[in-house]
């Protein structure tokens, strides 16, 4: 399987002080990857690093193909076409529809007969069960189902890579269970998927390989 993730040696800073050390780590396309770790052990920053919000400036990274070594601002548009990225707090506009909400990130990136993305937005919607859910506000929808827009949001532009930072933290156990699901399913569409969790119920629903965020260290286990 090909290498969509590979870095070697790296320290990751966060306000100049470094926050995980000495980071060596290759992830392929399929893989499921937990990233487990207490809040603040670095998680989010390794997210970050990879879609280009944080420099790395110490060891070599490779994003889809894209160095991540001195990378130019005007670089980042093109590597995080390549990323989907899910929040917990879903990060939806609130004062336009579900529709609207996938179409603004569409046009952003490039998209522009309306045709096509309307085609994609009815594709995406039916992969996260919210067909008939177009007209909805955000506030009309229940936390499940706005993280189900902001999963499908990630899935617009055909992403290699979906990065998802808790994604679960805000919601009930079952809506939990639901939503990886879905990023399980996702994965076995042949993209990788890492999950930056501390929510060891849902962990425990599902094992899969695992990096362990600890004291500025990173372990694996699987």
């Amino acid at each position: 399987m090909p290498s969509l993730i590979k870095f070697e040696n790296v320290t990751i800073f966060q306000n100049e002080r470094p926050v995980v050390g000495n980071l060596s780590v290759e992830i392929n396309s399929g893989e499921f990857v937990y990233l487990l770790g207490k809040t603040g052990s670095g998680k989010s920053s390794f997210l970050k690093t990879i879609y280009g919000d944080l420099p790395l400036n110490n060891g070599t990274g490779v994003v889809c193909g894209q160095s991540l070594n001195n990378l130019k601002s005007a670089q980042i548009p093109y590597l995080r076409r390549k990323l989907g990225i899910v929040f917990q707090d879903f990060q939806l506009l609130g004062d336009r529809s579900v529709y609207e909400n996938l179409r603004f990130v569409m046009k952003a990136t490039g998209w522009k007969e309306e045709s096509k993305i309307k085609e994609r937005i009815h594709d995406v919607l039916k992969k996260v069960s919210l067909e008939g859910k177009e007209s909805k506000m955000p506030h009309e929808l229940s936390g499940g189902e706005q993280q189900r827009v902001s999963i499908a949001r990630a899935l617009v532009n055909e992403p290699e890579i979906i990065l998802a930072d808790e994604p679960t933290g805000n919601l009930d156990p079952q809506t939990s269970e639901e939503i990886l699901n879905l990023l399980k399913q996702i994965s076995e569409s042949g993209r990788a998927v890492l999950l930056a969790t501390h929510d060891m119920l849902i962990y425990n629903k599902f094992r899969s390989r695992t990096l362990v965020f600890e004291d500025g260290k990173i372990s694996e286990k699987n």
